[in-house]
């Protein structure tokens, strides 16, 4: 017998009738005798519906009445699956964040989990019960409901999955793995069979929507392996898992590509100790992330400061950093919505030479003009005019052979 936590996205839950087949493949590991735990999103565009909602009544909506309201959408899947489960003779009990209880800091709308209370589920699981959970939700110390950002149904799924020492997490979702490139752009993208953990963090930071990043970093922690499924198909799959010696013969794993970027730069910023404090201080302390980071050389006791943020948090971002230049007395604040990340990433880079050289050649052979550069050991990312993204893509994924082998 083991213990499986499955997760299921909002497109695998998005009518009575997918509800009805998602029961189904519950039942099937249930009669396999198998313990097992569900943990589903709301419906596909419930969550965008509820955010509306709330828009409509006002343009800047109180966060912890926002996290209160867009949290119902995961109560309706969870009871509809139950019930479902329930009328095919199977017990089954739904669980809300709060009732588990999922415990988070106060971060609403980014909420992180620091702990799960596991003896409620534990209980329920001695008695054959099937739970439900709902994922994306939590509570924190003072009682709030939170949320935990966009793709959290995954987080949610992974921690839960630590928390009992489940013998594996499958996310189930509209794709059947994870490809070397977005299918949608590159028709010859192939599926991985598995992937590391660090390559999987690495995609899923740089763009890919597969699986959200503090999932795969709260997987590799604890050790969870991750299986990423088709939830309308058998076929396919593709495990997350620790590094082996195949996966670093493979020189670039995949190429991701992230329009969700804005690029900020403050014009003529006095160069003096303490400066770069005083301005990104300020953004992490209202749960602002940013990604890539260029200073310029300083002349004349002068320098330019250029990052990334989400396109998303923009308004909030702005707002803040022309705050601060005015405080540090730099000229002004330059904003450009319009770029694209795009990365290419592979645990084999660690052992080769060169990569980055390819990729910056094959960008020059299309005439695409890279404006920032980030490296690490295993991802090179080049912030690009957003226009040339698919162009880039297909061109590194060619460049680097990733497409379908005979």
């Amino acid at each position: 017998m083991a213990l499986v936590v499955q997760k299921y996205g909002g497109t695998s839950v998005g009518s009575i009738e997918k509800i009805e087949n998602v029961a189904r493949k519950v039942a099937r590991v249930k009669d396999a005798g198998n313990d097992i735990v569900v943990v589903l999103s709301a419906m596909s565009g419930e969550t965008d519906r509820l955010i509306n909602l709330a828009h409509s009544i006002t343009p800047d909506p109180d966060e912890r009445e926002l996290d209160s309201l867009v949290s119902t959408g995961e109560q309706v899947t969870i009871t509809l699956l139950a019930m479902a489960l329930n009328k095919m003779g199977y017990r089954a009990r739904s669980f809300l964040g709060f009732q588990i209880p999922i415990k988070t800091d106060s971060a609403f709308t980014k909420a992180r989990i620091e702990d799960i209370l596991d003896g409620k589920i534990r209980q329920e699981l001695k008695r054959g019960t099937i739970i439900v959970v709902a994922g994306f939700q939590g509570i924190d110390a003072e009682g709030n409901i939170t949320t935990l950002g966009r793709g959290g149904s995954d987080t949610s799924a992974v921690a839960v999955a630590a928390a009992l020492k489940a013998d594996v997490c499958e996310i189930y979702t509209d794709v059947d793995g994870v490809y070397t490139a977005d299918p949608n752009i590159c028709p010859d993208a192939r599926r991985l069979d598995k992937i590391a953990y660090d390559e999987m963090l690495e995609l899923a930071r740089a763009g890919a929507k597969v699986l959200q990043a503090r999932s795969v970093e709260m997987a590799k922690k604890h050790g969870v392996p991750v299986y990423v499924k088709s939830t309308f198909s058998d076929e396919g799959g593709t495990l997350v898992t620790k590094e082996d010696e195949e996966m670093e013969r493979e020189v670039v794993a995949g190429v991701t590509q992230d329009k969700d970027q804005a690029k900020i730069t403050i014009v003529k910023v006095p160069d003096k100790p303490g400066i770069a404090a005083k301005i990104f201080a300020p953004l992490a302390e209202n749960n602002i992330v940013v990604d890539m980071i260029i200073q310029n050389a300083s002349v004349e006791g002068n320098t330019d400061m250029t990052f990334t943020v989400s396109r998303k948090g923009i308004k909030q971002a702005r707002q803040i950093v022309e705050n601060i230049a005015k405080e540090i007395g730099a000229k002004e604040v330059v904003v450009n919505e319009n770029v694209a990340k795009i990365s290419i990433v592979g645990v084999g880079m660690v052992s080769h030479s060169g990569v980055a050289a390819k990729m910056f050649s094959t960008l020059y052979k299309e005439n695409i003009n890279i404006l920032m550069i980030s490296t690490s050991e295993i991802k090179v990312s080049c912030v690009i005019e957003s226009k040339y993204t698919e162009l880039a893509v297909i061109a590194l994924h060619e460049a680097f052979e990733l497409g379908k082998r005979d």
